[in-house]
C-alpha cells in the first residue's frame, strides 16, 4: 500500500493523543479520524484497522527513537558514553511527548498477546543497539569480560523501562532526564565497569 507520507503520520501524531487521553480500548476510529482532521474512511487507506494503527505507531515512533539515539551516537568513544547517551536519549524523547510515554508505557501493555509479540519484533532494532554497545564494553575492557550480554540488554531495558513507567504513573511530576547519570552509573556497575556518577 502506498502511503502518503504527510497524512499518514498526521494520522499516526492523532493517535497517539486520542489513546493516550481515551485509552486504546475507547480510542475509536472515529476519534482518530477527528484528531487527525481527516474523514472516517480515510483513516482505512492507510490501516487495516485500529489494531494496525497501534502497531504502525509504534513501529513508527520506534524507527525515529533508533534513529535519534544512532545519530546521537556518532559523537561518542566509548561504551560507557554511548550507554548514557542512550539512556538519555530515551528518557529525552519520552519527556518531550507525554502523551507518546503514556501509549507506550500504559497503553501497549494492555494490548492482547499477538499484539505483544508484533510490539516485540519492533524493539528488536532497539534491542540490537544495546547489544552493539554492550559488545565494544567488552571487547575494549570497560565492561566484564564475563558479562552476559542478553541478561545485561534485559537488565538496561527492564530497567531504563520500569523507570519511565514510575515516572508516567506519578504523573510526570518530576525530571526524568536528571535520573539518567546517576542510572548509568547503577548500570555501569553491573556491567563491571567503574562509572563514576557525576552531576548534571
Amino acid at each position: 500500500m502506498k502511503r502518503n507520507r504527510p497524512k499518514f503520520k498526521q494520522i499516526i501524531d492523532a493517535a497517539v493523543i486520542v489513546i493516550a487521553e481515551n485509552g486504546y480500548h475507547q480510542a475509536q476510529v472515529s476519534k482518530i479520524a477527528k484528531q487527525a482532521g481527516v474523514a472516517d474512511g480515510t483513516i482505512y487507506l492507510y490501516f487495516k484497522n485500529k489494531e494496525d494503527i497501534l502497531i504502525s505507531l509504534f513501529q513508527e515512533k520506534m524507527g525515529l527513537f533508533v534513529e535519534t539515539i544512532e545519530h546521537e551516537l556518532k559523537g561518542a568513544h566509548s561504551a560507557s558514553d554511548k550507554l548514557l547517551i542512550l539512556i538519555e536519549q530515551h528518557f529525552r524523547q519520552l519527556s518531550d511527548d507525554h502523551h507518546l510515554a503514556i501509549v507506550t508505557q500504559l497503553e501497549l501493555r494492555q494490548s492482547n498477546k499477538e499484539l505483544r509479540l508484533k510490539i516485540n519484533d519492533v524493539l528488536k532494532g532497539y534491542l540490537e543497539l544495546m547489544d552493539k554497545i554492550l559488545l565494544e564494553g567488552i571487547a575494549n575492557g570497560e565492561f566484564s569480560e564475563n558479562l552476559d550480554t542478553k541478561l545485561a540488554r534485559q537488565m538496561i531495558f527492564g530497567t531504563i523501562d520500569e523507570t519511565v513507567t514510575t515516572w508516567v504513573m506519578n504523573e510526570q511530576k518530576y525530571s526524568l532526564i536528571q535520573l539518567a547519570r546517576q542510572l548509568h552509573a547503577m548500570l555501569g556497575r553491573a556491567c563491571g565497569s567503574q562509572i563514576e556518577e557525576k552531576q548534571v
